[in-house]
This record gives structure tokens, C-alpha cells and sequence, in this order.
């Protein structure tokens, strides 16, 4: 069977870049001010392998962290398989920045705003001249963390890469309990509608949201308009959304298919090259963006069934041409198809001539499947 290697590792995100229309992974900074990636606030591996009186990721340098075996944010750019489909291939980055845990020597405290800010700016600014240094396109990379003061930050920095905030906020201390329940209030005042507003007015590019707004039945708590993936939901879902792209996790395989047909960009934990039929009863297809179906293709894809849907998808990969090797004819045949299906609002969505045929990387409202933390998040310690 096959297995995932372990979150946010060299090998995990190059096995996902390949098998998906991107990858999703986590940045901190180091005690020497370099870029490491990985997730939790402390390092991530067994207690017996800590022999430092803290074991705060940023309370450590750069050649700890590697020692430990996790993988520099520079050595995942220097990959050829990476950088290719990265740089070459229209493949996303979705970049989440970390804050440290308040407790750690540069966490500023529980009331350090000020601090927080300045960490994250400095955060951006070291990793975006790793990216400019790899010649990684600012049309498919996005920067986005769990910080109020996400936009500042931005600003303060020297990035004209896209942006967001994650929200519900969650803070970067305490267990998954305490911290969900902390998120709860804003989730329940924020309705799908006020998170888009808030984004477009602050000058967001897109809305990383969690699957609970779209999905009975917790999506009927939050006040103002029920958004949904089916019925008069998904049509509330259009109407609010209006192309503006929205990258929703978890995208577990039961409601893969509906997220991916509302209009949405999922971040998925299944990276199984061999998981093909979805439990909703159709076949997958894990690039959507950068493995375009034209509309022939996708209702061909829509009518396998579970016995000739391996058929199908070898037909498929076979006749299907990537995205950066479309002619300009058929990138604007497939922009338009996506744009009329999903009401994309802007021309920013279906792009001018020259930008679609100068670009590796599909439109930014184009609906993907994301590798989330690489080819799906495991078990803790992520290293043993």
C-alpha cells in the first residue's frame, strides 16, 4: 500500500507538485534568520531526540533544523522536480507564514502585536528573495497566515506576490480544542459574503476557507446567506463568490468532486497515485488547472463509472494537453469555458491575450487540487 512521506518534507512535496496542480506547505524563520519548512511551533520530532532546554522551532538555527532531517525552504527551491513544475509548469505555491509561539525567545509575548508584525514581515521578505532567486512567477505563488495584521506585514515588506489572511483566526498557542473554540466566535459573525467582502476591500487575492462553511451542518452557523456545494447553497456560493478564487481544506474525497464543481480549489490530503474513484462516485482527476479537460473531456471523465473509469483516465492522459503547452487558441477556449461556468467577474479572471500566452500557469481564479503540507498532513512527531 501506498503510504505518504512524512508532511512537509522534501520528498512529499515533490511527489505532490507532480500528482496535483500544486502544493500547500509551511514557512518559519530560524534563529539565524533562514527559512525552514515546517508547521508546529516545536520541532517536530521524537522527545528523546531534544537535548536543547527549548524546543521552539525559531529558538533553533537553520543547521539544527536540517540536522533533525527537515527540509530548508532554499533546498526545496534547488529541486529540479520542484523548481520545474513550479517554475515551468503552472503549478502552485501556497505558502503559509508561521507565526512563533509567544513563548519563544522572538515570540514577543501574548501581547506582542508589534513584534508579531515585524516577524512575519521579515518572513516574507526572507522567502520571497528565495522565490525571486528561483525565478519562481508571482502569478502562482500566494503568501497567507493565521496573522491579524497579515496586510501591514505585506506592506512593509518589499513582495508584490499575492496575499491573504486566514480566517477564522487562530492563534499560535494552544491545543486544537482551546484554539478552535477561540476561532468559533468570528466563524459564527463571519458569513461567506463578509469573508469575501473583507478580502476584495483589503486587497486580498484570494480566500483560504475552511470546509465547514460549505458543508451541512456546520455551514448552516454562521449568520447572513447559507452557502453550500450543491442545490440553492451552491448557487448562493456563485452569486457571493463571483470568481473570486477561494482554496478550501480539507478537500476529503467524499465531497472532492462537489468542491472542485463549485467553482472551488480544494487542498487535499489524498495523494495515493493509485486512489482513482471517489466515494461520490466519480472518477478523479487530480489537475484540473494545469491537466485542463476541455468540455468534451470533462463529460467524458463525469460519465465513467467505477468499471471503465481506469479506461477513461488512460484515454484521458493520454489525449489531454498541459496547460503550458496549450496554443493560445485553446488557453482562451478553456478561460472562457471556466469563466461563463463559474461567473467569473473580472477580466483579470479570463486574462488578456498576451498574459494568456505568455504565462506557464493557468488563470488565478482557475479551480485546482492542492497538496496540502505536500502530499497530505501525518501523524506527530512528523520526524521520528
Amino acid at each position: 500500500m501506498w503510504k505518504p512521506a512524512p508532511e512537509n518534507t522534501l520528498e512529499s512535496l515533490r511527489h505532490a507538485i507532480q500528482l496535483h496542480d500544486g502544493i500547500e506547505f509551511d514557512l518559519r524563520l530560524t534563529k539565524d534568520s533562514e527559512v525552514i519548512v515546517h508547521h508546529d511551533a516545536t520541532v517536530s520530532v521524537s522527545k528523546e531526540r531534544i537535548t536543547a532546554p527549548t524546543s521552539w522551532v525559531e529558538d533553533y538555527t537553520l543547521d539544527e533544523l536540517e540536522a533533525f532531517g527537515f527540509c530548508s525552504f532554499r533546498t526545496l527551491l534547488e529541486d529540479k522536480v520542484v523548481s520545474e513544475e513550479w517554475r515551468n509548469g503552472g503549478k502552485m505555491g501556497c505558502v503559509e507564514l508561521k507565526r512563533p509561539h509567544p513563548k519563544s525567545k522572538v515570540g514577543g509575548g501574548f501581547f506582542g502585536r508589534k513584534t508579531h508584525q515585524q516577524h512575519v514581515t521579515s518572513l516574507i521578505e526572507a522567502a520571497d528573495e528565495l522565490l525571486n532567486e528561483a525565478q519562481i512567477p508571482s502569478e502562482n505563488t500566494v503568501f497567507y497566515a493565521f496573522h491579524t495584521g497579515m496586510k501591514p506585514s505585506i506592506e512593509a515588506s518589499s513582495t508584490s506576490r499575492p496575499w491573504a489572511e486566514l480566517l477564522p483566526y487562530i492563534p499560535p498557542f494552544g491545543n486544537r480544542q482551546t484554539k478552535r473554540l477561540r476561532a468559533l466566535p468570528q466563524f459564527l459573525t463571519h458569513s461567506f459574503s463578509r469573508l469575501v467582502h473583507r478580502h476584495r476591500s483589503a486587497g486580498a487575492s484570494m480566500i483560504p476557507a475552511a470546509i465547514e462553511y460549505f458543508v451541512a451542518p456546520l455551514n448552516k452557523m454562521p449568520l447572513g446567506k447559507k452557502v453550500g456545494l450543491t442545490g440553492k447553497g451552491a448557487e448562493n456560493l456563485k452569486a457571493a463568490q463571483g470568481g473570486f478564487p477561494v482554496y478550501v481544506w480539507p478537500a476529503k474525497p467524499d465531497v472532492e468532486h462537489a468542491l472542485l464543481s463549485a467553482g472551488l480549489t480544494g487542498l487535499t490530503d489524498q495523494s495515493d497515485p493509485e486512489y482513482t474513484w471517489l466515494p461520490s462516485g466519480h472518477a478523479r482527476w487530480t489537475q484540473p488547472a494545469t491537466m485542463p479537460l476541455t468540455a468534451e473531456q470533462t463529460l467524458l471523465l463525469n460519465g465513467a463509472t467505477e468499471d471503465n473509469h481506469l479506461d477513461v483516465l488512460k484515454e484521458l492522459k493520454a489525449d489531454v494537453t498541459p496547460w503550458n503547452q496549450c496554443n493560445l487558441s485553446e488557453r482562451k477556449t478553456l478561460a472562457e469555458g471556466w469563466s461563463k461556468r463559474w461567473a467569473w467577474r473580472t477580466v483579470e479572471g479570463s486574462r488578456h491575450d498576451t498574459d494568456l500566452e505568455a504565462s506557464a500557469s493557468p488563470p488565478w481564479q482557475a479551480v485546482r487540487l492542492i497538496g496540502h503540507r505536500g502530499s497530505g498532513k501525518t501523524d506527530r512527531p512528523v520526524l521520528q
